[in-house]
């Protein structure tokens, strides 16, 4: 069966006549089914505890468009919440947690062996999406990468800067390398029971990742992704894993390699050229078109998709945008995107 998953096959290391596509956040807030649906669970924290209805959306592009992954409806601050921080999301601004900033702060997170009460409703959409999806459609679970997740900790909110966590990183070191500490042994756990749930591939999400510099980038990004992997790949080791350090630029070259992952996820700044030569060397690729191109359509969407395509032919190369889709993209922008991929 796995074999005819086109995903899989890219993540194995096959290079594919028209690459498999699925898109960062594809089940949203441009979608009206989406809208539908939310407006049914009232709120976005009450849409992803409900196993059914964060099924629903998470089926609802699969339906509409294809792709050839799902990936599992949820937030990367889940985890931070079964760990014991506060979480709500304020309408029009994003989300709010109580902050982690010192060694007491610490000290009222919850044993780690405790979040999976919090998490089972996410391991629960997983089992009904393994019953529900077509059976050549890959499931993608994923999780926050330590150092995005921190930020959020340590800030309580989202920043333009991630200017509370390096200041934290900079003053008080002992508590901030404990909690990237406890971040990566609860993300290799909330993994490790998606992939058990029924989840084909994991992925992580290191958002933030273009704003550590030096050091500090291989040591809270990459050290801890390379953790996590190694981890998970020793209790699963015939699951594939995807890797998104956003914003590394020229760091992206040799990452394969230093995370462990089968795949680098690049972001739109990145020249599909340039991380051909420099990345897809190393293994499967996922990327990259600007998530604009959702927006505005038309002949730049369809020139940029085929530059994109013609780039990473020559290796394993999984077809996606460079971040998420925004929730004013229009959908029959995609489809022209799945259109042109598949053309």
């Amino acid at each position: 069966m796995a074999t005819e998953k086109l995903i899989l096959r890219a993540l194995a290391g096959e290079t594919l006549p028209t690459p498999p596509i699925w898109m960062m956040r594809q089940a949203g807030r441009y979608l009206p089914e989406y809208k539908a649906t939310r407006a049914q669970a009232g709120d976005f924290l009450s849409l992803c505890y409900n196993p059914e209805l964060a099924a629903e959306v998470t089926l609802q592009p699969i339906r509409r468009y294809g792709f050839d992954a799902a990936i599992l409806f949820a937030d990367i601050l889940l985890l931070p919440q079964a760990m014991g921080a506060d979480l709500w999301f304020v309408t029009g601004e994003g989300p709010r947690l109580s902050t982690i900033t010192t060694a007491d702060d610490m000290i009222n997170l919850k044993p780690l062996e405790d979040i999976h009460e919090t998490l089972s409703p996410i391991y629960e959409t997983v089992k009904i999406l393994r019953q529900e999806l077509p059976k050549e459609t890959t499931l993608i679970g994923f999780a926050g990468a330590p150092w995005t997740v921190a930020t959020y900790m340590i800030a309580g909110q989202g920043t333009p800067d991630q200017g509370p966590a390096h200041k934290l990183k900079r003053e008080n070191r002992a508590v901030f390398e404990a909690l990237i500490d406890m971040i990566t042994e609860g993300t290799i756990a909330y993994l490790s029971k998606q992939i058990e749930a029924g989840a084909d591939v994991v992925k992580l999400f290191d958002s933030w990742a273009g704003s550590l510099q030096g050091a500090d980038f291989i040591d809270f990004s990459i050290k801890p992704q390379q953790r996590i992997i190694a981890a998970l790949k020793e209790m699963h080791p015939e699951t594939p894993i995807i890797a998104f350090p956003r914003g590394a630029g020229e760091r992206y070259a040799g990452l394969h390699a230093a995370t462990g992952a089968d795949c680098i996820a690049l972001d739109d700044g990145v020249d599909p050229v340039w991380a051909a030569a420099n990345v897809q060397t190393g293994g499967c690729v996922q990327g990259n078109l600007a998530s604009r191109h959702m927006v505005t359509g038309g002949e730049d969407l369809v020139r940029e998709t085929k530059a994109i395509c013609k780039a990473f032919a020559n290796g394993p190369h999984i077809f996606n945008l460079g971040h998420g889709i925004t929730p004013d993209a229009n959908p029959d922008n995609v489809q022209l995107m799945i259109d042109t991929v598949r053309a």
